[in-house]
This record gives C-alpha cells, structure tokens and sequence, in this order.
C-alpha cells in the first residue's frame, strides 16, 4: 500500500540525457492486467450523497509521463478510500489542508499569552509557524522521493525512512490517536457546542422545556458525522471541507473581532503570571509551547490529501499540492494571529482556561447579540462535523487496507458501511466513557508533536541523504532532533501539571 507497480516494455533507441546516452523506449500499450483489476463496488449511500465538488472514482491507473516508464498504481490502492479517486487539484488541496489545519484548539492560544507575554507570545506563534511550514514542504517534496513510487500514507513513508519495524513503532500511535482520538474530541466538542447553542437559542421563554442531556447531543453528533461519512473517498469530501473551512474561518474571526470591538472587562492585566519555584516557571512556559505547537495540526493528513492527485513527470503533484497548502497556511496565519493577540488583548490575565469563546460567553454573553452567539455555536458545530470526516478517512483507509489484504478483493458496499458506522459507534462510545481526555491534550499532544515537527526533518535525511555538513542536512538534523527534545520536555511538563494539579476523573459522566 502506497507504492506503486513498475511495468515497462522496452525497445531500442536512444536517448540523450545530458552527457550520457540511454537505450531506452516505452510501449504505452496497457496491460491485460488492468482489465481484470476489480473496481471497489459503488455505495447507494456515496452515490446519493455526492457533493457537488466530489470527483468520480477512475480506475486507478496513471501514466508517468518519464520515457521508458510505464506506471501502473498498485491495484490494492484503487480499493482503499484515500487513493482510489486520484482526480485532486490545488482546489481540494486547499480546502483539506484549511479544515484540518484549522480549529477549535486555536481558541486556547490567547492562553499561551498568559505565560510567555506579547513578545515572546508572538515570538514563540511566529517561530513554530515557520517551523510547521517547512516541515510541511517536505513531506510534500518526500511524497514522491522515491521514482515509481508515491507515498500516500503518513505511516507508509515513516516505514521507508526508519525500516519497517522502527518507522511503524514511531508512527503508528501518533498517526492513530490524532486521526481517532481527534473524532473522538470532535465529538465531545460538536456536542457539547449543540448544547449550548440549544440554550442560546431557547432561553429564559422556554425554561419548562427539558433539554436533553449531554450524551444525547453526542448521540445527534454521531449520527450526524456516520451519515456523512458515507461519502466514498477523500476527493468525495472535498465540498464537505469547503463548507468546514469557510465555517472555521468565520467562526475565529467573529469570536475575535466581537472581544476586541467590547469594552474590556475590569481587572484586565498584560503581567505574566510569576510561579512561586524555577521548575514550575519552566514547566508553564513548556505547556505555553505546547499549546501553541497543538495549534497546527493536520501533518498526518498531507501525504493521504496529496495521494489524491494525478502526477506525472511534467506535472508532478507536488506543485498543486504546495499551491494550494501555500494558500490554506496564508488563511489559517490571517486566523491564529489575530485570534491570539487580539483574544489577549481583549482579556489578558482573565482569560479562562476554555479560551477565548468561553471568555467571549463569561463577560460578554449579556451584552452580545444572541444571534451572533448562536451562529457562532452553529459554526463550531459545523466546523466539528466536517473535520471529523478527513479526520476519520485514515481510520477508514487502515480498516479497508486489511480486509483487502486478507482477501485480495476490495470491499463490499455493505462492508465499507459497517466499517464506518462501526468507528462512529466507538468514537462516541470513548467520548462518553472517557470525559476527562482532553484534559490529557497537553500529554498526548506531546507525544504526538515528532508528527509535525520532528520526523519529517529527520525522514528527509534518511531518505534524501543530503552531503554531511551542507545546510540541509544541519537544519534538518537541528530541527528534527529539536523537535525530540521538545517532544521529551513538553510531556514531562505535562506529567508535572497533572500530578501537581490534578485532572478529574470521572468514568461515563459527561459534563
């Protein structure tokens, strides 16, 4: 899975390649073997629910346009959600990259603030910003490293840079747990946000109503995201993340510019909270960092996102592929800055440990039109359930990915329904039964950080090997090893946090 298979018919000519001269000519007469692949059978669901920007499924058959090359994908990939529409572009890139790399843990970053100060605060955003943006470009660049191969998985190219063994041990958890554990916040998030715009849009008129209860709006979530993740494929979704990203977008802007156009509450203050010891001051910038590197997520999703292109040696996918990142990352900055020191601004030490949009609720709920709250609550909702679905596509690809290995067959509609409906059921089964995750955020989320900003750096020298000593091979080895170590230091400061603050656990009690 995510390589592809090389057949070549040759036969004599030359070429010249700069000095050198090839015997090399192709034959782009196609295989028999094509016409035997079968094709994943069409869901009634998926073909129903087609959104209007959706692709429909080709066979899975490119052409590198590279002489003497004739590539066909692995048959396995035209089975499997991720690959088996290969019709993407700059525009799908886009919206992919903007729903994923935007959310709502960017309502915690006015937090960072708190700790760092301005200087540092927007020293700290505008460095790891920096710092995931290259990272980004290289996974890019690594897509397509190898020639007759594309790396379509996350999991696939770590495994090709460390050795089967290793690259799995190091990317499997981190991959897994921000694909299902990622649903599994949305849920409580989209859920807990129906909530409270249910409350909103009630009020005080229609206190004799009883509302439902938190798990109930998990169960309205859920059932929600299963319908839509019926949709066959990643290019299938891509009106879905058009739809979250303009959501997303919409819903950070209001939520900063209505704190900043209010009246400041009373009390407001810009002095970094001091901590009675040095290690306490050390594990409290730490969790500053770690709060803002948990902003810019989606790394793991790239590689599946830039699989969904066509590519050839004229136009490899790598060039829309950064267009399009180039054009989300433009939007996702135009959103966290402002959302981090405008929130800071506007509340300074007083900003609650939800972030901004609990601080909008706390000092401003009053005074705000409640038709601003509730469109704002609508947004998060919307954004959650959009999310949820390129979240989720991964989980979906690996379940395929072994069935068809055992079989050699892709799977049935029916199958692929189960497979979805099931991860539905247990991702709200988790989020019920375990309330209390995010507030291991600050711990997972360090364990994942090498995602985002370690391993790609060091999967480049492992597989481009760039001369010692040059620039790229110290940046890379710099940054990679960097992002361990902070890695290995924001999850101490976390394990600090919680055995000196304490988190509380309760089992199948939502709040």
């Amino acid at each position: 899975m995510g390589s592809e298979l090389v057949e070549i018919k040759m036969s004599q000519s030359t070429l010249k390649i700069g000095d050198k001269e090839v015997q090399n000519t192709v034959s782009l007469t196609p295989s028999p073997i094509l016409d035997s692949i079968p094709k994943t059978p069409k869901s009634p669901f998926g073909a129903r629910i087609m959104t209007p920007l959706a692709s429909p499924m080709k066979k899975a058959l490119t052409y590198m346009e590279e002489i003497g090359h004739f590539t066909k994908l692995d048959p396995q990939d035209a089975w499997l959600p991720i690959t088996e529409s290969r019709n993407g572009n700059a525009y799908y890139a886009a919206f992919h990259t903007l729903s994923s790399g935007i959310g709502v843990q960017a309502l915690v970053l006015p937090l960072a603030f708190i700790t760092l100060g301005w200087i540092w605060g927007i020293i700290s955003l505008s460095l790891i910003f920096m710092w995931q943006l290259y990272t980004l470009w290289l996974l890019i660049q690594l897509h397509e490293s190898v020639p007759g191969m594309r790396y379509s998985r996350y999991l696939r190219l770590s495994m090709a840079a460390f050795g089967e063994k290793l690259g799995k041990i190091l990317a499997l958890f981190p991959t897994m747990y921000l694909s299902g554990g990622t649903c599994v916040t949305l849920i409580m998030i989209g859920g807990g946000t129906i909530k409270i715009f249910f409350q909103t849009i009630s009020g005080s008129n229609h206190c004799h109503l009883i509302p439902p209860s938190t798990i109930e709006w998990y169960i309205v979530f859920t059932v929600s995201a299963i319908v839509l993740a019926q949709l066959p494929n990643l290019n299938s979704i891509a009106g879905i993340s058009l739809v979250g990203s303009i959501s997303a977008v919409t819903y950070c802007t209001l939520t900063w510019v209505v704190s900043v156009v209010k009246e400041k509450p009373e009390g407001v203050s810009f002095e970094p909270v001091e901590n009675k010891s040095d290690l306490g001051r050390v594990c409290s910038i730490l969790n500053a960092i770690g709060m803002i590197a948990f902003a810019f997520r989606g790394h793991n999703l790239v590689l599946e996102i830039q699989g969904t292109m066509p590519s050839s040696l004229k136009n490899p996918s790598h060039v829309p592929m950064w267009k399009g990142v180039k054009f989300s990352y433009s939007i996702i900055a135009l959103c966290l800055f402002p959302l981090a020191i405008g929130g800071y601004w506007a509340y300074g030490n007083l900003m609650p440990n939800g972030g901004i949009l609990s601080a909008l609720d706390k000092y401003h709920g009053k005074d705000t039109s409640k038709v601003i709250l509730g469109i704002t609550s609508l947004l998060v909702v919307v954004h959650s359930l959009t999310s949820f679905q390129i979240y989720a596509m991964p989980v979906f690809d690996n379940l395929e990915f072994r069935y068809t290995s055992n079989k050699k067959k892709p799977c049935p509609w029916w199958l692929r329904t189960g497979f979805r409906v099931f991860f539905g059921c247990l991702a709200f089964f988790i989020s019920v039964a375990l309330p209390f995750l995010p507030s291991l955020a600050g711990l997972i989320g360090g364990i994942a950080l090498p995602v985002t900003l370690a391993y790609p750096c060091l999967m480049w020298i492992m597989i481009k090997k760039p001369k010692t000593y040059t620039s790229s091979w110290f940046v890379n080895w710099s940054l990679g090893l960097l992002g361990l170590v902070l890695s290995v230091l924001l999850v101490f400061g976390a394990i600090r946090t919680i055995a000196t603050q304490g988190i509380d656990v309760h089992f199948f009690k939502p709040q």
